[in-house]
């Protein structure tokens, strides 16, 4: 017995129709017949059976396929597969040494910066970075605030030490279209930190900034666009660098972070081992057991992008997704929206992260566009955040996401506008 819901279709105009979808098995013996929402209304990822899936989420997302198949080849290794090896044994020590080499290429990191697989997420860091760098408490440091995870790093510090915080939040409406000002930082400041892309409100800086009147470090959230575009280490006074795995360079459970040598050596005696940059660092990174089976998902990365051509040509099919996504919203006519529109800085655009809303968020066609897109194998719009919903929906288009993957999204946003475009302008009279 399945469960079937009936999910009304332009329930705002007077025609309406409805489809039948069924989904999930109920439990043997057990028949549901309660109205239920549709499975991808609750966030659901899963399409129908026989349908290939199109991952558009913001993280955790999917790999390249053929990373995923090198993946599964761990399994049958003539080898004890990286999940289970100790994270002191010889063949973990290669494992590590080639993920952190192969890192160190393919992002050109320089030979005066450790590398470090990390802990705790983005959220760890967040706690970290002040930890290491203000042994006092009461340093003064400079956030540049432009959307929801800087923010939130903003408020962790506080507990550490003195942000100065400096914020593009918009005050009418709390949304963020734009950079903080760059000439606002306090040039006494120990570091000043940012996020280069804000996944939630789409705003990415697709090159670090050269800080003028401060010589304090960088430090950079590059969580969600860390491997596709290079950085220059040097130029932007990079102290620390870190990003989560599970958007570009693996999946969920390690960090790498990246930590400038001369900026070890001086942690708060509260900070604990586990986010220790200077402990690590002296213990090979195995002051504690290690995601073993993570760094090596890193390497296999790492080693892929280096044979399709390096972060240049992630790069450059960063740029031609984006440009797809942006043309379709821009051109048509009002029936997709992002919040970074023409009118406002269009150059701060996330590559990574495309905001959308559906005929101005009319719900009934913003849920009749989730159904079709997931008939078509295409999940991770919506997702459900601790942010609430709202009416953006968003397509990530990670490393992961092929140029291909990307022209299906754009080629069924197209065809759906098209077919309800008039319906759209009669409910815009």
């Amino acid at each position: 017995m399945c469960i079937t819901t009936t999910v009304p279709v332009n329930t705002t105009h007077a025609s309406k129709k409805a489809r039948r979808v069924s989904f999930d098995p109920c439990p043997d013996g057990f028949t549901d017949t309660t109205t239920l929402a549709h499975p991808v209304l609750t966030g659901s990822l899963t399409p129908p059976a026989n349908v290939k899936v199109l991952n558009f989420s913001p993280g955790p997302t999917g790999l390249d396929p053929e990373v995923e198949d090198e993946i599964k080849d761990l399994f049958n290794s003539h080898r004890i597969c990286s999940m289970y090896l100790s994270h002191r044994s010889p063949e973990f020590g290669e494992i590590l040494k080639e993920a952190v080499a192969l890192s160190r290429e393919v992002m050109s990191i320089p030979d005066n910066y450790e590398v470090l697989f990390t802990h705790g997420g983005g959220h760890g860091q967040f706690a970290a970075v002040p930890l290491n760098l203000c042994p006092n408490g009461d340093e003064t440091v400079t956030y540049l605030v432009n959307g929801t995870w800087s923010k939130r790093a903003a408020v962790e510090a506080s507990k550490y030490c003195n942000p100065k915080v400096i914020s593009s939040e918009n005050a009418d409406d709390g949304t963020f279209t734009d950079m903080p000002k760059m000439d606002a930082i306090d040039p006494q400041s120990k570091y000043v930190y940012l996020c280069s892309n804000e996944t939630v409100n789409g705003i990415e800086l697709h090159s670090l900034p050269q800080l003028k009147n401060c010589n304090a470090p960088l430090v950079v959230d590059a969580s969600s666009d860390f491997s596709t575009k290079p950085i220059d280490w040097v130029g932007c006074n990079v102290g620390i660098l870190y990003a989560c795995a599970s958007k570009n360079i693996g999946h969920p459970g390690i960090t790498m972070t990246i930590i400038r040598k001369d900026l070890l050596g001086n942690p708060s005696k509260y900070c604990p081992g586990v986010f220790d940059y200077t402990t690590n660092v002296q213990s090979d990174n195995l002051w504690n057991t290690t995601a073993t089976f993570n760094v090596e998902v890193v390497g296999i990365v790492m080693n892929w992008i280096l044979r399709q051509g390096g972060v240049e040509e992630m790069e450059s099919r960063s740029k031609q997704k984006a440009k797809m996504m942006y043309d379709l919203i821009d051109t048509s006519g009002g029936f997709y929206t992002t919040p970074l529109s023409e009118a406002h800085n269009i150059p701060l655009r996330s590559r990574m992260n495309t905001p959308f809303d559906v005929a101005g968020g009319d719900e009934a066609l913003t849920d009749e566009f989730l159904i079709q897109a997931w008939e078509l194998g295409i999940v991770g719009l919506r997702t459900v955040t601790p942010f609430g919903v709202g009416k953006y929906l968003r397509a990530s288009l990670y490393n992961g996401v092929s140029v291909e993957k990307c022209k299906i999204l754009v080629d069924f946003m197209k065809e759906f506008a098209q077919e309800n475009m008039h319906q759209f302008a009669e409910a815009q009279r």
